[in-house]
Order: C-alpha cells, then sequence, then structure tokens
C-alpha cells in the first residue's frame, strides 16, 4: 500500500477552518500566541510552517544568503528593517497636503523625506514643522487612517 502524503490535505484545511482554530494552531506550531493580523497572514505563515516542521527548513547557507541580503538593504539597521517596504512610499513620491490655504510639498527621498529643500528622517517631523503641533505625519498626509494600527 502507498503512503499518502497528509500535508497537502492538511494545508487545504486552512482555507475552511474557523479563525479559532487557526489561532489553535499557531499556538501549538510556533508555542506563542497568535500575532493579531488578518486571516491571511496566519495561514501562510502557519502552512509554511507545516511544511518546514514536516519536509525541513531553510538551508542554513541560505539564511545566511537571505540575512545577507536584508543588511545590503537596510545597512543591518533594525529600526528601518522592522518598517515594511510596502509602507513606505517609493523614494521620489510626491505627497500633497493643503494645510490653512498652503499647499504643501513633501518628497520621499532614499533616506527619508526632504521639504521645503530640506532632508528629513521622519514625516511626522514635516508635520510638526508645518502644524507647530505633534501629528503622525502618517496620518497627516493621508497615508494611514488615523483609527488603524501600523
Amino acid at each position: 500500500m502507498m503512503n499518502v502524503d497528509p500535508i497537502p490535505a492538511r494545508l487545504a484545511a486552512l482555507k475552511d477552518a474557523p479563525a479559532a482554530e487557526l489561532k489553535m494552531q499557531w499556538r501549538e506550531l510556533f508555542d506563542t500566541a497568535p500575532p493579531p493580523f488578518n486571516r491571511r497572514y496566519l495561514e501562510s505563515r502557519l502552512a509554511y510552517r507545516i511544511q518546514e516542521l514536516a519536509y525541513g527548513g531553510l538551508k542554513p547557507e541560505t539564511v545566511r544568503r537571505l540575512e545577507r541580503l536584508g543588511e545590503e538593504l537596510d545597512g543591518g539597521d533594525r529600526k528601518k528593517s522592522r518598517i515594511r517596504a510596502d509602507l513606505m512610499p517609493i523614494a521620489g513620491t510626491r505627497l500633497i497636503r493643503e494645510w490653512q490655504g498652503s499647499e504643501q510639498v513633501v518628497t520621499v527621498t532614499q533616506d527619508g523625506f526632504e521639504w521645503q529643500g530640506r532632508p528629513y528622517r521622519s514625516i511626522s517631523a514635516i508635520a510638526r514643522a508645518i502644524t507647530g503641533t505633534r501629528w503622525n505625519g502618517w496620518v497627516f498626509f493621508g497615508l494611514k487612517n488615523h483609527r488603524s494600527r501600523a
């Protein structure tokens, strides 16, 4: 009799599993509380972990190569690496906001932002310079809903 690999069926079952079941599997497979991310994230990470445990993870040389590539991209700056690349607008993007009848234009650069010919590392610092009060720059320029979490 031929052995049937149970992993593909287990992966397929993730799509139909209730959220509570996904969270329970997360606790079992990662030995931590599940993160507060969306269902799709949980499914994809669980699927990877199930396969990793069944078939083995990345080879050590692959892990080292990925770490080297990551350091090339963020210079080993842990704070910068935590900023999701898809949250940061592409360099060259212009952010425009009208404030008290005046148009404010910010340009996204490789290292941060530029406003009125001056470089800034933080978009919140620019929002503060424009308004004179503390602002979340992402909210001020409409890049994030003030009720959502980054």
